[in-house]
This record gives structure tokens, sequence and C-alpha cells, in this order.
């Protein structure tokens, strides 16, 4: 069923006065530090299809569904792990999903049968980057913090940026010195140090610190927990499902995974080579994309408390699609000025359609609003799963990434489309016909 708003808590609150800084920032931030930590296992899958093509033989389309299968599980994991974070609490969750990379890292460094790709950066690495997926952020936007959600969304949402900048250039270099084996191995490591840090530092509920979130002078009791995740996690796909808004929200964000995760970030680089670009390069330009999409996460976020998610939605998508259309004529050897600013450009626009599409998620599901994106947010990695199978089927059929871009930039219009079809809500208290 459709809310237009929280349910309020019916149990006792307690006034407290106001913090000069509030704990919520403090978890903000360790969340951010997780997420950009979550960033290393989620960049190496680009770097890693010329070097498996090259030493094991595999063609593009097979690492091409390793790759798809990361990214799918990315996705529908983020629902139920949204779920079991209100059952168990972010804590427990956070690491069995450090576990899960770890040991999926690190067992492909003796892989020789594709199958074992498949199963390591594939499906443990994705059910563990799925449990801290953006559902993970939404999480704790909504339960700590009233005020500054858009921002704060923006914010969290700029980490995984973050992380990209930190390491694609690190993994990179590695592969190159050390061969891709490596990587994997700094995966492995990146993830096992990232659980002290959820150990020490995170906590789940505003009530565990005796402050109410932030933007409200009332502590609320900590909700008991809640069972039956899984049934929880159905029945909410089950009540949005009955919504045009959930068909459209989900169907314009499988299109921007299609555009960023399942395409550029996964094929940029081996498109990039295929016209005489070093590996390093096109890493380094990847790289760059996230320095950008920071400010632009960011600067959504800020924008989506202010303007229409609506609106920001369909202007975002219609600027990516003219900017994939322009890419195949820029690629060349050398980074020539229209290339950076491709990069530029598509950094800015890179994952700043999540804040508006959160919004929307709260705007019209409420208290379940975190797992609804997080069904959402698996639309988004399914669609991100098949491009990137498809792009290196495209790639090993015709020899040329070309028709895949000029692909995802006529389906980016139709993302914009549903964006803007997206019903209003009539404001709280106005009478319904």
């Amino acid at each position: 069923m459709t809310q237009t708003r929280d349910t309020p808590s019916t149990a006792p609150a307690t006034r407290v006065p106001p913090h000069r800084i509030h704990p919520a920032w403090g978890v903000a931030a360790v969340a951010f530090l997780v997420i950009v930590a979550a960033a290393a296992f989620g960049s190496a899958p680009g770097l890693l299809v010329e070097p498996l093509h090259h030493e094991l033989g595999w063609s593009r389309g097979t690492i091409g569904l390793g790759v798809s299968v990361q990214l799918a599980l990315y996705g529908l994991t983020a629902p139920f792990a949204a779920a079991l974070m209100d059952r168990f609490g972010i804590r427990p969750v956070l690491l069995v999903a450090l576990a899960l990379i770890t040991g999926g890292a690190l067992a492909t460094i003796w892989m020789t049968a594709p199958w074992q790709f498949v199963l390591g950066w594939g499906a443990l690495v994705g059910l563990g980057t799925g449990s801290m997926a953006l559902a993970f952020s939404s999480t704790i936007t909504q339960r700590w913090f009233v005020r500054r959600r858009g921002l704060v969304s923006g914010v969290l949402t700029a980490g995984s940026a973050s992380g990209q900048l930190v390491f694609l250039p690190l993994l990179s270099w590695l592969i190159g010195q050390h061969g891709w084996r490596s990587a994997s191995v700094t995966v492995g490591i990146v993830a096992a140090l990232a659980v002290p840090l959820v150990l020490l530092a995170m906590r789940d509920h505003p009530a565990d610190a005796g402050v109410p979130p932030y933007g409200s002078d009332v502590v609320e009791p900590r909700p008991a927990p809640r069972t039956g995740a899984g049934r929880r996690t159905v029945a909410a796909l089950t009540g949005a499902s009955r919504t045009s808004t959930f068909w459209l929200l989900a169907g314009a964000f499988a299109i921007c995974g299609a555009s960023t995760n399942g395409l550029v970030k996964t094929h940029f680089v081996p498109a990039a080579h295929d016209h005489g670009m070093s590996m390093t390069a096109g890493a380094t330009l990847l790289a760059v994309v996230g320095v950008f999409d920071i400010a632009g996460t960011i600067f959504s976020g800020w924008l989506t408390d202010r303007v229409s998610p609506r609106l920001l939605l369909g202007v975002y998508y219609t600027l990516r699609g003219v900017a994939l259309m322009t890419l195949p004529s820029l690629l060349g050897p050398q980074v020539e000025p229209p290339m950076v600013f491709f990069i530029v450009f598509y950094g800015l626009d890179w994952v700043a359609t999540v804040p508006p599409t959160m919004a929307l998620c709260r705007e019209h599901y409420g208290q379940d609003a975190s797992i609804v994106f997080g069904w959402v947010l698996a639309a988004h990695q399914v669609g991100a799963g098949l491009v990137a199978w498809l792009g290196g089927v495209v790639r090993d059929a015709t020899g040329t990434y070309d028709g895949v871009w000029y692909g995802a930039g006529l389906l980016c219009a139709g993302a914009a489309l549903m964006s803007l079809l997206v019903r209003r809500l009539a404001p709280p208290g106005t009478p319904r016909p």
C-alpha cells in the first residue's frame, strides 16, 4: 500500500536539547568510509577483462557473465539486506558481507575455470557488496536524519565515487606490475581492514546513543526487531508493485545501471584500449569520473531538498544520453580535450540520480522506503548486469563497442520520460477525491 508519510511512533519519547555536533554525522562518516572501502570491490571487474582474456583465453562474453552475476546479485541482495538490518542490526549484516567479499576475492587467486570466476567474483562478492549497497545508505539516512536527507544521501552515494578515485589507479598499477591476482589480494585485504571500523564505530539507531535523529529534538525508543525479514521484503515489493510509480522508478533506474556500472565502468577501459589507449590511461580517466561524481552527487542531494526530484531525473537522464552518443567519436589513442570534457560531464551525472530516486521512494512508500529503494536498486543492477554481458557479446561479434554506446543513449531518453511520468503526491491533509 502506498504511504505518503512515515507512521509516527506511539512509544514514549524524550525531549533533549540539541547537540552542538550531532552523533548522526559521526555515523554518516563511518558509513561513508565503509562505502569507500566497498568501492574497491566494484572497481576491479573492468580492469580484469583484458588480463583474463589474454592469460586464460576466456572470451569477453564469458568474463562479462561473471561481472553480470556480481552486478545482478549486488542489486537483488540489497532489499533483503535492508530488512535484515531491521531484524539483526547494521553491524552483523556488514560483518557477514565483508567476510563474503574477502573469501570471494581471495578464492579467485587460484581459479583456472570460468565457473570459479563466476562463483568468486560473481556470487560471493556480489552478495557481499549488495549488503553494503545504496540501500544501506538509505537505511542510515532514514534512521539518523529528519533534516538534510537529500544532502546526506548525496554524500553517502559519493562515497562509491571516492573509492573509485582511490582504488582504480592503484588496482590498474598493481595489475600492470604484478598481474591481475594482485588486485584480488588487495580487495581481500581492504575488506578485512574494514571489519574493526564497523565493530568499533557503527551504531544501529539514534536511541543507542541516547539522542534524537538529526533535525528532531525527541529521542524515539529503539524499535523492536522486525521478524520475518524475507516476508517483509517480499511484502514491500508486492505492495509497491501495485503502483505505477514503482515500475517507472525501477525501469528508469535499470537504465541508469545499464549506462553506468554495466557499460562505462565495465567496458570503458577495454573500449579505450581498442582505440590504442593504454589501460592505465583509461583507468585514470575512469577514476577522474569519480572525482566529479563526488561533486555532482553532493550537489544533486542539495538540489533534491529544493527542486522536484522528477524534474531532476528527467534532466539527468537526458544529458547522460546525449553524452553517451558522442563518446564513439571521442575515443582515440591520446587523451584529447573533448574526451576530458566528456569525463567531467559524465562524472557530474554518474550517480546524481540516486538522491532524487531515494526522495521519491520516501515520498511514496514511507517506512518501507529503504526496502522499496532496495528493489529499485535491484532493477538498477539487473540492468547493469545485462549490459555488462551484452557489451562483451557485442564486442566479440562486431569487433567494436559503438553500437552499445548508441543503444544506451537511446535508452536514457526513455528513462527521462519515465521519470517525468512519476505522479505527484498531494500535500498531506489534502482531501482525496
